[in-house]
C-alpha cells in the first residue's frame, strides 16, 4: 500500500490467475450484486450458499487483507445479515464478533442476504479506511467495489470457487483484471478459484473512461472515474505507458502478466484520510488521488504507478507462507517488508535512473531524502525485522519506515551484490533468481529467506542481513556510496536554486499560501523583497493555489535555470488595510545552503569506482 499525505501537495497481492477453469467443478459460491438497487448508499449481497453437513457453520467477513498493513475489519459495513432455507424461512443467526456470524440449524441453508454500506461514507472516525481498500457507492455514479468489503467466506471452505455476477446500469463498464465468463448490457458474471483471487481482483463500476495499452506481452487498462467530470484515461495513459516501457525493459524485455489493470478514482471533495496513493494488487491497482492540475497528476500516477507495478515480482512470485496462505480472520506478518515494499519502492526509483528517465542527480536527491526520513521522522536503530513484525499493532506509526529505510536496504544491498559479483550480478538478478526458485505457487518458510538468498549469492551476504536488517546498525552510507564513487557527508554546504528561504505558510481565512516569516532570508530572498504576511497569488504568470503550489515551485524555481527571471505576484497590505498585488522580480540565484546526508558524485573517483557505479546504475538485468 503507497500512502502519501495530501499536505505534501503544498510542498502508496495474491497469487494466481483470476480466471477460473472453465472445466473446474460448480462454483460453491454463487454471489450477485445488483448496482441499480442502492439504498440510503447501501447495496444487497445474496449468496446462494452451497450445501452443510454440519449444523452450525461461521461466516467471515475479512479483518484484513494484504497490501493494507493495517486492521480495518470489514465486517463493520455489513448489516441486516439473513440466512434462509429453501423455503425462505429465515434461520438463527448469532453475530460472534465484528467479522463472524453464526447460522445454526446449517445443513437447511440455502441462501444469504445482508446490507454492505461503504466505508467512504462512515461517521466514525475509527472506522476510516484508506480509500483505495475502501468502498465507494455512489447511485447512478460510481462503485468501488474492492471485493474484500462486499464478500465473505466460510470457516474453513475459503479455498473453493465463486461465482460473481454483477447487475449494472446499462451505460455503466466494469473496470477489472478479470474476464467474464458471461457480460451482457446489464450484467457480468465472473468465476475465481478461489477467496484469495477474489480479493485480489477490485472492480470499478462507473460510465467508461478507458485507455487500452500493449506493453511487450500484456495488454494493460487504465480506467478512470472523475469526480469532477472528464475523460482523463488517455491523458494518463501516456505517462503510465512510459514508466511500464521502461519495467518491462528493467525486466528484461518481459512482464510476468498478461493482463493488468489500473483502476483510477479521482476526487472532487475533500477526502476523510487526508491522504492519497494506491493499493497492489498481482494484476490491478487501484488509486485514489484528489483533483489537481493535469500534469502534476499525469507525475503523480506515473510516481506511484511505477511503485504499485513493480509488485508483479514480489509478493506474487516471491512471498512467505504467512502471504501465500494468507489468514484474513487472524493475519499473521511476515518479517520481510523489506522485500515486499522496501525493494519494490527501490525498483520504482532506480528503474528511472537505469533507463535514463532522469539523471544521477535526481535519483541521489530522491535517496538523499529517504536517508532524511528515516533518521528524522523513524526509529532508524529498530531492526527492520521487528518493525515488520509489528507492523499492525506494536510498531504501526514506524510502518512508514519501508518506503524510506526499507528502500535504501534495496540499495545497500544492490551496491553490495554489485561489488562481491564485480559489477555482474545485482538485486534484479536476484529477485529473478528468486522468482525462479519459488515463483506464484510456492511460499517460502519465513525464518529462512536470508539463508537462501545467501545460497543464491554470496557467504557475506547473510553478514548484510544479520548487521543491518536483523540487527540494529545503521546502515554505513558512507563506505557503501564510497564504492560507486559518490561522496556522502552527514552535512554540507550545496549550491541550491529556491525561493529566498522565506517561512511559507497557510492562510485559511484568505485561502491562500502566505509568506508567514522573513527571518531566514537568503541575499535572493531579501532582493525579492518579500514581506511577511505577503499573499502568494502568482509564480510567473500562474495562479498559485494549496493544490498547484508544488508544482509551480518545482517547475520555476527549483528546476529553473539560474539567471532566468522569476516574477511573483503577492497581495499585500498596504496603509489602509486593502490587499492589493505587488510584484517582485529577480533573477534567479544559487546560493550556498547546509544540507544534512550531502551526496555528490566524486570528482577524483577512480576508475574501479566509476565502472561499479556503472553497473550500480545502467546495467542490464
Amino acid at each position: 500500500m503507497f500512502k502519501k499525505s495530501l499536505a505534501a501537495l503544498a510542498f502508496a497481492a495474491l497469487l494466481h490467475s483470476p480466471l477460473l477453469a472453465q472445466n473446474n467443478a460448480t462454483p460453491t459460491y454463487r454471489f450477485s450484486l445488483d448496482l441499480t438497487q442502492v439504498k440510503d448508499d447501501k447495496l444487497q449481497v445474496t449468496l446462494i450458499t452451497p450445501d452443510f453437513k454440519e449444523d452450525e457453520v461461521l461466516y467471515h467477513m475479512p479483518k484484513m487483507v494484504p497490501g493494507t498493513y493495517a486492521v480495518y475489519d470489514f465486517g463493520k459495513f455489513v448489516s441486516e445479515f439473513a440466512a434462509y432455507d429453501k423455503k425462505g424461512k429465515k434461520l438463527s443467526v448469532e453475530r460472534l464478533d465484528q467479522n463472524t456470524w453464526k447460522i445454526k440449524k446449517a445443513k437447511k441453508l440455502a441462501r444469504l442476504t445482508y446490507l454492505v454500506d461503504d466505508t467512504w461514507d462512515t461517521p466514525k472516525k475509527e472506522d476510516i479506511v484508506f480509500e483505495p481498500a475502501a468502498t465507494d457507492i455512489e447511485e447512478g455514479k460510481v462503485f468501488l467495489i474492492n471485493t474484500h468489503g462486499f464478500f465473505g467466506y466460510f470457516a474453513n471452505r475459503s479455498k473453493e470457487p465463486y461465482q460473481i455476477t454483477v447487475t449494472k446500469p446499462q451505460d455503466f463498464y466494469g473496470a477489472t483484471p478479470l474476464r467474464t465468463t458471461n457480460s451482457t448490457a446489464t450484467s457480468d458474471t465472473y468465476l475465481l478459484q478461489n477467496y484469495n483471487d477474489l480479493v485480489d481482483a477490485p472492480m470499478l463500476y462507473s460510465r467508461p473512461d478507458t485507455a487500452m495499452l500493449k506493453v511487450g506481452n500484456a495488454e494493460v487498462l487504465i480506467s478512470t472515474y472523475a469526480g469532477g467530470g472528464g475523460a482523463r484515461s488517455k491523458n494518463l495513459a501516456q505517462g503510465i505507458q512510459t514508466i511500464l516501457e521502461a519495467q518491462k525493459n528493467y525486466l528484461g524485455g518481459k512482464l510476468p502478466v498478461d493482463k493488468y489493470a489500473f483502476l483510477i478514482y479521482i476526487d472532487n471533495k475533500q477526502n476523510r484520510t487526508g491522504s492519497y496513493g494506491a493499493l497492489e494488487h498481482s494484476y490491478s491497482s487501484v488509486y485514489y488521488f484528489p483533483e489537481m492540475p493535469p500534469s502534476m497528476l499525469a507525475e503523480q500516477v506515473r510516481n506511484i504507478a511505477a511503485h504499485e507495478f513493480f509488485h508483479i515480482v514480489t509478493p506474487l512470485n516471491i512471498h512467505s507462507e504467512e502471504i501465500g496462505n494468507f489468514d484474513f480472520s487472524n493475519p499473521k506478518m511476515s518479517k520481510h517488508l523489506w522485500m515486499y515494499e522496501g525493494v519494490t519502492e527501490y525498483f520504482a526509483h532506480h528503474v528511472q535512473v537505469n533507463q535514463r528517465l532522469e539523471e544521477l542527480p535526481d535519483f541521489l536527491s530522491e535517496l538523499r531524502s529517504k536517508i532524511v526520513a528515516s533518521q528524522q521522522q523513524y526509529n532508524d536503530a529498530l531492526a527492520f525485522t521487528e518493525l515488520s513484525l509489528g507492523a499492525l499493532d506494536k510498531h504501526e506509526k514506524q510502518y512508514g519506515n519501508v518506503y524510506q529505510k526499507g528502500a535504501l536496504i534495496g540499495m545497500a544491498l544492490d551496491i553490495r551484490l554489485r561489488e562481491l559479483s564485480g559489477g555482474k550480478y545485482g538485486i534484479r538478478n536476484l529477485m529473478n533468481d528468486l522468482s525462479q526458485t519459488y515463483g506464484k505457487d510456492k511460499s517460502f518458510k519465513d525464518e529462512e529467506l536470508f539463508d537462501k538468498i545467501t545460497a543464491l549469492t554470496y557467504p557475506e551476504i547473510r553478514d548484510f542481513f544479520k548487521r543491518y536488517v536483523e540487527g540494529t546498525e545503521q546502515l554505513p552510507y558512507a563506505e557503501l556510496f564510497q564504492k560507486v564513487g559518490i561522496t556522502y557527508k552527514p552535512s554540507g554546504l550545496q549550491k541550491r536554486i529556491s525561493l529566498g528561504k522565506p517561512t511559507i505558510g497557510y492562510d485559511q481565512a484568505s485561502g491562500h499560501l502566505i509568506i508567514a516569516s522573513t527571518e531566514n532570508l537568503n541575499s535572493f530572498g531579501r532582493q525579492m523583497g518579500y514581506k511577511a504576511g505577503d499573499q502568494l497569488w502568482q509564480i510567473n504568470g500562474e495562479d498559485v493555489k494549496l493544490s498547484n503550489a508544488t508544482e509551480l515551485i518545482n517547475k520555476h524555481v527549483l528546476h529553473g535555470k539560474e539567471g532566468s527571471p522569476l516574477t511573483i505576484v503577492v497581495g499585500r497590505k498596504d496603509a489602509s488595510g486593502t490587499v492589493k498585488p505587488v510584484e517582485l522580480k529577480a533573477n534567479l540565484v544559487a546560493a550556498d545552503e547546509t544540507v544534512s546526508h550531502l551526496l555528490t558524485p566524486d570528482p577524483n573517483a577512480t576508475p574501479a569506482q566509476l565502472a561499479l557505479r556503472q553497473a550500480w546504475l545502467y546495467s542490464n538485468l
